[in-house]
């Protein structure tokens, strides 16, 4: 069995829709204990309007206060130019750029249409080359839209084509909403695939409707090379209503560690890791693994 990268997005994509502001260094600790566990790469931050979302408003801080690793991939999650040049400022290794395949959902979450995100997007990969970063790119609500409905598979195969033309060391689908199903991530990854080259593929699920493992899994078997979760399963969208938590990074570890699949994570310290996030968020998280323990058992982490 090949491996597979996780990026944890928990400290962005995890944290952007909790109502309770939480501090720098709450952040901090987590991305930490991220790599502590084996994590490679994170989105630390997203390097929006602080008045549109307000959990990220300390963008900078965070990413001056994390530590320098030469093996560890900081992403910074930008939706325009002016997102881009902040996050250039600061330590991110990697530009992460979002095109949106619905124009009202493009509008919803960042003031653009559907092909002006496109553009944008291309022009934030050049940013980053020209700065000595990487950029990479992803395809939000590839699987369907919180306004418009459906999603036209062809739409997003032209959305990835064209994007590939900028040379994202990536380009990544996103089920925003978390209403796609094996079936169809198999059927639209094996499409993009076709007309993108040898760009890797990345996947981006939530579990809303409890299929995000399993779309993971079809995913995989579809030859994505990289996929994204959030440690406990937090995570959501501000302006895609009922857009609830990422595939949490403990569940898709047990899966894959079962399944003979290497990720490089120690499932025990991410158990451990989460446990310690239920508590600073005062809340029984959406994860699994970490409510049931691994198997077999092993004994707690220490502190």
């Amino acid at each position: 069995m090949r491996p597979i990268e996780i990026v944890e997005v928990g400290a962005r994509d995890g944290l952007q829709n909790e109502p309770e502001l939480v501090p720098t260094s709450v952040k901090i600790a987590l991305i930490e204990r991220m790599i502590a566990a084996g994590v490679k790469r994170l989105e630390t931050a997203s390097f929006v309007n602080p008045r549109r979302v307000p959990q990220m408003a300390d963008a900078e801080a965070v990413m001056e206060s994390l530590p320098d690793t030469h093996d560890i991939v900081y992403i910074g999650l930008v939706l325009n130019e002016r997102g881009a040049e902040r996050a250039l400022q600061t330590k991110v290794h990697q530009l992460g750029a979002v095109a949106v395949a619905s124009d009202t959902f493009a509008m919803r979450n960042q003031g653009q249409t559907s092909n002006d995100s496109v553009a944008i997007s291309k022009s934030i990969i050049n940013m980053a080359k020209a700065h000595g970063r990487s950029g990479q790119v992803t395809i939000s609500a590839a699987f369907g839209c919180p306004f418009e409905g459906k999603v036209d598979p062809a739409r997003v195969v032209s959305m990835a084509e064209e994007l590939a033309e900028s040379g994202p060391c990536e380009i990544a689908l996103a089920d925003t909403i978390g209403v796609g199903v094996p079936a169809q991530v198999t059927a639209l990854l094996s499409a993009v695939r076709k007309v993108i080259g040898d760009i890797p593929l990345r996947a981006h699920f939530h579990n809303t409707r409890n299929t995000g493992l399993a779309n993971a899994w079809a995913a995989y078997e579809a030859g994505v090379t990289t996929l994204d979760s959030s440690l406990g399963g937090l995570g959501g969208c501000p302006f895609a209503p009922k857009a609830t938590g990422n595939i949490p990074t403990e569940d898709l570890v047990y899966l894959l560690t079962r399944s003979g699949i290497i990720s490089g994570l120690d499932l025990d310290r991410l158990i451990d890791a989460s446990t310690w996030l239920t508590h600073i968020m005062k809340r029984t998280l959406p994860a699994m693994v970490s409510r049931a323990g691994n198997f077999p058992a092993q004994e707690p982490l220490t502190a």
